[in-house]
């Protein structure tokens, strides 16, 4: 996924520089009419442009190597600065947690237009490791990529807007890396980010999650799509302390983590639009149904702007369906998590470049999902659940989203669960389609106190028409495009972390075969490599 991403990334990059030469040219050929000057030009045209322009701040130390060049490791990289503004240079990456170095080696042997691959570790014997990788895949490998014995964080706050492209992937999660990552990537960059602390994300450790992101989370169906919209506002948070913000082209939740890949920009004024892209949520503690409270609003008066608190609070004391309590969590991100013309352009990249991806089929799945998603919807709700409130058999989703399309509202699926369901319809709607489906098939009586009973004691106001509409099925499902695939493997998830050891709770978990059928295929490797060392090294002595 992070390969397409970065291919569509350059393409979309090169068309950027492309523009604003082209704009530039035609402001230079009105000089004789304004008699400015053309440095004014260029000055006027980089503040205007901050968005699309892209400064690589390449020196010459960092051009691309002979095929004849050494590799080298250094302790205390070179710090690179001076900004660009001639020809467009290729797009340097820094990967910030490289460990043996595979995704930076990745980056630049299968990515195209690539610049140079800065892999970073604190570990010694990993840059080590990353250093014998380089070697091993040859002078295109050693011409581009460089490896660097450094803590990321201090790296990247003594490099500051260097990197075209940072992507930080570290165990768990991201929060500590952040501030620095955000003042790395120059004007128009990417930041691509993952977090693998789910648990926390979704609910499970609350005060842990609000202490490193920033933000309650709440346990629902939805609680992944909460992680990926905690996590773009924890991002946010930390680029607005530098006048920055961002723009998510992509945000994907698969298999045990998130990764969003955010655009960065600096502007002070457009930064000031981040309180009505952040709400917080509240979720009703008996029947599941939630509402969003932007933290922000504005009012225009003429041609200036006001910005002002959002009005509160957007629901009562106690839920008007149910009549439970609210549960309040957030804020989180509330616009949205990805740009469809991104989405559009990386799914036809991928699908041209078919036999390039060991992992097609499940690529196409995500970004053909994601692109029939609704991308102003926050959130989303789960059929299973309602049907749980109600203690009623379930409609099929065919015959709800007829309904919901047939009373005048948008409906769409998720990536996230296979089983949700985002709709712009409000929740009154949405409890008057399933008392609608209730009286057509009843259920058995249950106590007064119970939401369901609470719920079905209202009369609908809307009668629902469960005629199929011809939007019910979206153009994948219709084509039988497959969008959900099942796991690589059994006991699919994260894998110890470094140094940990394998102790009778795994074994019992994963069974005896499966532990030392790994032990052994890791040991198979380690000989494979030290075979490989040992033949490089007796090369040079039999010439």
């Amino acid at each position: 996924m992070s390969i397409a991403v970065l291919r569509t990334f350059i393409s979309r990059w090169k068309q950027e520089h492309e523009a604003l030469l082209s704009k530039r040219n035609k402001s230079a050929a009105k000089l004789p009419e304004n008699n400015v000057s053309v440095s004014e030009v260029d000055d006027t045209l980089n503040d205007s442009d901050m968005n699309t322009e892209k400064s690589n701040e390449e020196c010459e130390g960092h051009a691309e190597k002979s095929q004849d060049d050494t590799c080298t490791t250094s302790e205390e990289p070179v710090k690179t600065g001076g900004k660009v503004r001639g020809d467009l240079k290729p797009p340097r990456v820094l990967e910030a947690l490289s460990a043996s170095g595979l995704r930076a080696l990745r980056y630049a042997r299968e990515v195209e237009g690539i610049g140079q691959v800065v892999a970073l570790d604190n570990d010694k014997g990993a840059v080590e490791a990353c250093q014998r990788n380089i070697k091993f895949n040859g002078s295109v490998a050693c011409s581009k990529v460089e490896s660097h014995l450094a803590d990321a964080r201090v790296y990247m706050l003594t490099n500051p807007k260097e990197f075209d492209v940072v992507d930080l992937d570290p165990y768990g999660s991201p929060s500590v890396f952040l501030d620095s990552a955000v003042q790395s990537v120059v004007d128009g960059g990417m930041l691509m980010c993952t977090a693998t602390d789910m648990a926390v994300l979704c609910g499970g450790n609350g005060e842990v999650c609000y202490s490193k992101y920033g933000s309650y989370p709440l346990r629902g169906k939805y609680c992944h799509e909460m992680a990926l919209r905690i996590l773009l506002a924890c991002i946010e948070s930390h680029a607005n302390r530098y006048k920055r913000y961002i723009v998510p082209v992509l945000s994907v939740q698969m298999d045990f983590y998130v990764r969003v890949f955010v655009r960065i920009y600096t502007s002070a004024s457009a930064m000031k639009n981040t309180p009505l892209k952040l709400s917080y949520v509240y979720q009703c503690t008996g029947c599941d149904a939630f509402h969003l409270q932007p933290i922000g609003r504005t009012v225009s008066k003429n041609t200036s702007v006001r910005y002002l608190p959002g009005f509160a609070p957007v629901v009562p004391q106690e839920c008007s369906h149910c009549q439970k309590k609210f549960n309040m969590g957030g804020p989180i991100w509330s616009a949205p998590i990805h740009d469809q013309e991104w989405v559009a352009n990386i799914l036809s990249d991928v699908k041209s470049m078919k036999d390039r991806y060991p992992a097609y089929d499940r690529i196409s799945a995500v970004l053909t999902t994601i692109s029939e998603e609704l991308p102003d919807v926050p959130l989303f709700l789960s059929l299973h659940n309602l049907c749980a409130t109600l203690k009623c058999t379930s409609p099929s989703a065919v015959i709800f989203r007829s309904a919901v399309i047939n009373a005048g509202y948008r409906i769409s699926g998720t990536h996230v669960n296979p089983l949700g369901l985002k709709s712009d319809a409000p929740m009154e709607v949405i409890w008057d389609i399933m008392r609608c489906w209730v009286k057509n098939h009843p259920v058995k009586a249950q106590p007064a106190d119970q939401p369901g009973s609470m719920i079905l004691a209202k009369e609908p106001v809307l009668q629902a028409n469960f005629a199929r509409a011809v939007a019910s099925l979206s153009k994948a499902q219709a084509k039988k495009v497959a969008r959900f695939l099942p796991n690589p493997e059994r006991h699919w998830g994260p894998k110890l972390r470094a140094g940990r050891q394998i102790t009778s709770k795994h074994i019992s978990l994963l069974g005896e075969e499966k532990v030392n059928g790994c032990l052994s295929h890791q040991d198979s490797e380690l000989d494979a490599k030290r075979q490989k060392i040992e033949k490089l090294k007796d090369a040079p002595a039999e010439s």
